[in-house]
C-alpha cells in the first residue's frame, strides 16, 4: 500500500484587523504568512475507507477524537471522494493553542496527503472541505505570504520571494480563541488599516514600516486572559525588533529582524522562561524536501524516526 510524507506549516498573522461581524462569526482582515516550522505527516492507504488517526508530540495524544480536525479532514475526504482511507500518524511540532494554525496545519497536511495518495487534483473542491474546517485552513493547504479575510476563507495570495527572520516567544499557557473573541466584543478597537500598511510596507521592502503596522485586535484581550501573553510581548520587545506582535488569538509573540544574524543573538540572549525559536518565513511549494525544526523534541522510537527522514 501506498505511503505519503507531508511537512504542513505553521503560520503567524502579522496583522489581524476585525472589520464586522456576520451571521455570528467575526470578520477579518489579516496578512499571514508560513513559517519553516512544521507538523510533519505519514498517511498509509489502507484496503478499507476507515482512517485512524495517532497523535505524537506536544501533549496531542489528549486531543479527544471527536475534537480531531485532523480525523475530521480525512473522514470529511473519504466521504467527498469514494476513496480508501488511511492509517495516519501526526508528529506535533507546532506549539498547540499558540495562534500559530497547528491544527489547521493538520487538518490541511491530511487533505493533501489524502489528495496525493489517491491522485486528487480537485482545487476548489479541497479548499471547500479546508474551509468547512477551520476559518483558516483553506489557506493553510498552500500557505505562503497571503491576505486573508471574510472568516477566512477569501485567501489572496501575494507573491514574494522575500524571507523574513523572526523570534518567536511561545508561553505553554494557551488563549481559548473563544474567550479572546467574546473579550475583544465587551470593547471593540473599531475600524483600522493596519492590513493594508503591512502589506504595502512589505511589498516595498519597507521592514521599519512593516514592523510600524504589525497590529493584532486581539491583543488586548489575550493580554486580559494571559498574564503571560503580556510578559512575552513585554520581554520581546526589549531586544529592539523592526516590529513585534501577537499571532491569531495568542499565545505565541513574535518580533521581526532585520537579518537571521540578529534574529538569533536575540534568541541566544533571552533568559525568560518561555520557549524561544528563531524562524524564517517560508513558501511551502517551493520546498519538496524541506528540513524538520525538532526544536524541542520529543522521545521518538526508532521506527518513528525514520519515518521523519
Amino acid at each position: 500500500m501506498k505511503t505519503v510524507r507531508i511537512h504542513s506549516y505553521a503560520k503567524l498573522n502579522l496583522s489581524l484587523n476585525i472589520t464586522g461581524v456576520k451571521e455570528g462569526y467575526h470578520l477579518l482582515d489579516s496578512f499571514v504568512c508560513s513559517l519553516d516550522l512544521s507538523d510533519f505527516i505519514v498517511l498509509k492507504e489502507r484496503k478499507d475507507a476507515l482512517i485512524n488517526v495517532f497523535m505524537r508530540g506536544m501533549g496531542s495524544e489528549n486531543i479527544p477524537l471527536e475534537r480531531n480536525v485532523a480525523l475530521l479532514a480525512g473522514e470529511a475526504f473519504v466521504k467527498k471522494y469514494n476513496t480508501r482511507g488511511a492509517d495516519i500518524t501526526v508528529y506535533k511540532n507546532i506549539p498547540m493553542g499558540a495562534g500559530m494554525g497547528g491544527s489547521s496545519a493538520d487538518a490541511a497536511g491530511v487533505l493533501n496527503g489524502m489528495a496525493k495518495l489517491h491522485g486528487i487534483t480537485d482545487l476548489e473542491g479541497l479548499k471547500s472541505l479546508a474551509d468547512s474546517l477551520g476559518s483558516d485552513t483553506g489557506y493553510m493547504l498552500h500557505g505562503g505570504f497571503a491576505r486573508m479575510r471574510g472568516r477566512g476563507e477569501q485567501v489572496e495570495k501575494i507573491q514574494s520571494s522575500q524571507r523574513l527572520n523572526f523570534l518567536l516567544l511561545c508561553p505553554q499557557t494557551p488563549v481559548s480563541t473563544a474567550e479572546c473573541y467574546q473579550e475583544y466584543d465587551r470593547s471593540p478597537d473599531g475600524a483600522r488599516t493596519d492590513t493594508e500598511r503591512c502589506i504595502t510596507s512589505f511589498l516595498q521592502g519597507d521592514y521599519t514600516g512593516m514592523g510600524a503596522a504589525f497590529y493584532n485586535a486581539l491583543t488586548r484581550p489575550a493580554c486580559a486572559l494571559n498574564k503571560d501573553v503580556e510578559r512575552a510581548l513585554e520581554e520581546i520587545a526589549a531586544f529592539s525588533p523592526l516590529g513585534y506582535g501577537m499571532s491569531g488569538s495568542g499565545s505565541t509573540v513574535f518580533a521581526l529582524f532585520e537579518t537571521r544574524e540578529l534574529c538569533e543573538w536575540a534568541g541566544s540572549r533571552y533568559r525568560g522562561k518561555f520557549r524561544a525559536l528563531t524562524v524564517q518565513t517560508v513558501i511551502p511549494e517551493e520546498r519538496e524536501k524541506p528540513k524538520l525544526k525538532w526544536r524541542n523534541p520529543f522521545v521518538l522510537s526508532q521506527e518513528e524516526q525514520d519515518e521523519c527522514k
